[in-house]
């Protein structure tokens, strides 16, 4: 176990999870719980300052998601702008991002998501079945303290849909589905970032990234 995972394990961090009715709240808040984070529940996003980090969760379809998250866009957003760690898991990483093809492919037109990772989310193409389910490798492409011990390890995905960023330095680590899709993304200041695949259903891997993560926050 590397120092910085090491020092994860041993951090405390108060982080609030996002409920605004889409999300494996259960799984996400007891992960947390295991990875040493004093974790809030909560509706009220007049919590959000006061945190050390936020989680966003989501399953789902981005249009739901985005319109159950309403009450929140500017709050997420200004979060992010005062260097706040924000995390977004499946969905809540999507929602991370401008927009999705997931919208317009069901007819519900230009459904603007938070643009805090410029980019888009598109549909698995060509032959491979979607949704994507199931364990998958993760290859590191770049540092970021999220990622910390995690380069080959797998994660459980469950998805049709993927990130793609505008700026090719967002892809903190990739994942093979045929092709090599972004399964972590990140903002260019590193404190907004998500994870396409599930950590709270990762095991040891996904315990890492949530300790890492409440290391992050602890030192934000």
């Amino acid at each position: 176990m590397s120092q910085q995972t090491q020092a994860a394990t041993q951090a405390t961090a108060s982080v609030v999870v996002v409920d605004y009715g889409l999300g494996n709240l259960r799984s996400v808040t007891r992960g947390l719980e295991r990875a040493g984070a004093d974790v809030t529940l909560t509706d009220d996003p007049e919590t959000f300052p006061e945190a050390d980090g936020i989680v966003l969760p989501g399953v789902g379809a981005f249009r739901e998601g985005m319109e159950n998250a309403g009450p929140y866009r500017e709050p997420l957003v200004a979060a992010a702008e005062r260097g706040q760690p924000v995390f977004g898991i499946c969905l809540g990483m999507q929602m991370l991002l401008t927009s999705s093809e997931e919208a317009e492919r069901a007819g519900q037109g230009d459904v603007r998501g938070l643009d805090l990772v410029p980019g888009t989310n598109v549909r698995f193409r060509g032959d491979r079945k979607v949704p994507h389910m199931g364990w998958n490798e993760l290859s590191v492409e770049r540092d970021h303290p999220l990622v910390d011990g995690v380069d080959g390890e797998h994660a459980y995905f469950v998805h049709s849909y993927y990130a793609e960023p505008d700026d090719p330095d967002a892809v903190v680590t990739t994942t093979d589905y045929g092709t090599a899709f972004p399964s972590i993304v990140a903002n260019e200041a590193g404190n907004v970032f998500g994870t396409q695949f599930h950590p709270e259903k990762s095991g040891e891997t996904g315990l890492t990234i949530l300790r890492n993560f409440v290391g992050i926050c602890a030192d934000a």
